[in-house]
């Protein structure tokens, strides 16, 4: 092994301490495991269904999971899109799906469902070194939306944003920009949602008053860091009692939801 992947691996280290493998083959779910005990010596579980696993997660707190795409017993999508709309502590950890029959709309389908990479069989240890290194050492935002639960399926390249934002037009193109764009759409969807998906929706409310703090902060826009500080107030009361009022909930958005450009559609790009 090369110098400069020695390194890497002892920098990835102790971000992959517990690895859960789904795989209902245990022959592929055994090498797989002996190579990355050997890598990382970290421990290692496997599970030969999606439904076992789920369960095995809530109890061993992957770091980082392997994921079968589809064979008798695993169903990776699925058992990924209960993953992130779960109250596991690992709800977040990577998930790397492997698979030896990828297809256009296999890869899209686990994207979709919040899967972090996707690695074909057979591969080599360089190949695996690359998705590992990708989920930790080069994290993507988490994106907490009602109909998406996952890594960011867009690559944001590094920028600065700074300024206040006065007007709905001021939103700029750039990372911070967009993803501020991101999360009052994400907001808006969020709060049209929750008689439908109660728990998904004030989930992703909080993930967005906290985003938007951070950008209202970043941006020094005061006004826009007090009405995110309002909402989430206002959402944990609502935790604390378990009742809310749309009304009240549309009149503390609202001051967020003005930051929205006139002319975005209603769909959330995450």
């Amino acid at each position: 092994m090369f110098d400069n992947d020695a390194k890497v691996i002892q920098r990835m280290a102790p971000l992959l301490q517990r690895v859960l493998i789904v795989d209902p083959h245990a022959a592929n779910a055994r090498l797989l495991g002996e190579l990355l005990r050997d890598m990382f010596h970290c421990q290692v579980w496997a599970s030969p269904t999606d439904q076992k696993a789920l369960k095995l997660a809530g109890s061993i707190d992957p770091d980082i999971v392997f994921l079968e795409m589809n064979a008798e017993g695993v169903d990776g999508v699925e058992f990924t899109r209960k993953l992130r709309r779960s109250h596991l502590a690992c709800r977040q950890a990577p998930v790397i799906v492997t698979t030896s029959h990828a297809t256009a709309a296999g890869i899209l389908a686990a994207r979709d469902a919040g899967v972090h990479e996707f690695l074909r069989k057979p591969f080599t240890v360089k190949d695996l070194l690359r998705r590992l290194e990708a989920v930790t050492l080069r994290p993507r935002d988490w994106i907490e939306a009602v109909d998406y639960v996952g890594p960011d399926r867009r690559r944001f390249n590094s920028g600065d944003y700074s300024g206040p934002l006065k007007r709905r037009s001021d939103i700029p193109a750039t990372p911070d920009g967009e993803r501020m764009a991101q999360a009052l759409k994400i907001l808006r969807s969020a709060i049209a949602a929750v008689d439908k998906d109660p728990d998904q929706a004030f989930r992703a409310l909080q993930a967005q008053a906290l985003e938007l703090k951070s950008a209202g902060a970043k941006a020094g826009d005061m006004k826009l860091t007090a009405a995110a500080v309002d909402l989430q107030q206002y959402l944990a009361e609502v935790e604390r009692t378990g009742r809310y009022e749309p009304a009240e909930l549309s009149r503390r958005a609202a001051p967020l939801l003005a930051y929205l450009p006139k002319n975005e559609a209603g769909s959330v790009a995450a």
